[in-house]
């Protein structure tokens, strides 16, 4: 393990996804998914998403595009408040999911937008 790259990884997923989240995430860290955990902090969020060739705001909607069309709502939802701390726009989100609709099938763009609403109702503090 490149424990520098896995220490700005590390850095990188607290900034965007919100360290509550991350230190959540790692308490739950065992023998068995240690190394998955670590690969996940160097790799994902230290290689690529440490990269300065694509500003995080066009990362987190790349991303919100793609998880949304794998349906992955656990990760979607992270990943959402993850945009709008990155600075994307919940216009910007819409018209994300409109795009996943047309090109990635229009249940996955259903479940996205709900999860959308929920997320903004809890910050909004409507929940």
């Amino acid at each position: 393990m490149d424990k520098k790259m896995h220490d700005k990884g590390l850095e990188v997923r607290k900034a965007v996804l919100g360290e509550a989240y991350v230190n959540n995430a790692l308490k739950n860290v065992d023998d068995f998914n240690r190394p998955f955990q670590e690969m996940l902090n160097e790799y994902c969020w230290g290689t690529v998403w440490g990269r300065d060739e694509l500003p995080r705001k066009t990362r987190s909607m790349l991303n919100i595009a793609m998880i949304a069309i794998l349906n992955r709502q656990h990760e979607f939802r992270a990943h959402l408040k993850g945009a709008l701390t990155n600075g994307v726009t919940r216009e910007e989100i819409r018209e994300i999911l409109m795009q996943v609709a047309i090109y990635g099938g229009m249940p996955a763009a259903v479940d996205s937008f709900r999860i959308a609403r929920e997320v903004f109702a809890e910050i909004d503090g409507k929940a």
